[in-house]
């Protein structure tokens, strides 16, 4: 991404988080596969896992202008339009990205043209403090109920409201899923295994007695 200071406060990984998403042997050519893709695309000294759960991504989302029924008209379209989104890591600054990317497609606007903008609210990233004994605790409580080590992972969703715990309540929200990776999500035909389910509340059981083990 190349927008002016976009990728001031991405932290690194750590040494810890890097052994553990190593560890989970993560197949990146049939990931990429399974996406239509042969390479990468994005920054290319990042693994495709590292891009995925920890680096932040400016996304085009859908692009459209002119005729676009079927067959063919020679049209030339007056205007063009897009939606785009930012997935935000660490402590980067919504607000701060939003004008500096607006000052930068300006810039480049050529003579004639303008830009109109219609946008949506935005929120920091949530990055929960793992050195808060109580997470070890819940990762290892995990591990005992799933036939390897559970790993902290990053993940590319949207949850405001885990922000406002810790910004207004002082405490990290524990984000803990038993999902699949073929599991769809929030495609029309979304599943959930039952083996998931039931092993997902065994290990509810196994943190909450870990937690209270002091």
């Amino acid at each position: 991404v190349t927008l002016p200071g976009f990728y001031d406060g991405v932290p690194e990984l750590s040494d810890e988080i890097r052994s553990q998403w190593q560890r989970l042997n993560f197949d990146h050519a049939t990931y990429l596969s399974d996406v239509g893709l042969k390479n990468p695309a994005g920054e290319q000294d990042r693994t495709p896992l590292e891009m995925i759960w920890s680096r932040p991504t400016c996304d085009v989302n859908g692009i459209w202008g002119g005729y676009t029924g079927d067959g063919f008209k020679t049209v030339l379209p007056s205007q063009a339009s897009a939606k785009l989104s930012f997935r935000l890591v660490g402590t980067q600054d919504p607000d701060a990205i939003r004008t500096t990317f607006r000052h930068y497609l300006e810039s480049n606007l050529p003579d004639g043209f303008t830009v109109e903008y219609r946008t949506e609210k935005g929120a920091a990233a949530s990055q929960m403090s793992i050195a808060d004994p109580a997470f070890e605790k819940a990762r290892q409580a995990l591990s005992d109920e799933w036939p390897r080590q559970a790993a902290y992972i990053g993940c590319g969703g949207s949850i405001p409201i885990a922000g406002y715990f810790k910004e207004i309540l002082g405490m990290d929200a524990m984000l803990i899923g038993f999902g699949r990776d073929d599991d769809q999500i929030h495609s029309p035909n979304e599943k959930y295994n039952v083996e998931s389910f039931h092993k997902g509340t065994r290990s509810w059981a196994r943190i909450l007695d870990a937690l209270t083990r002091g």
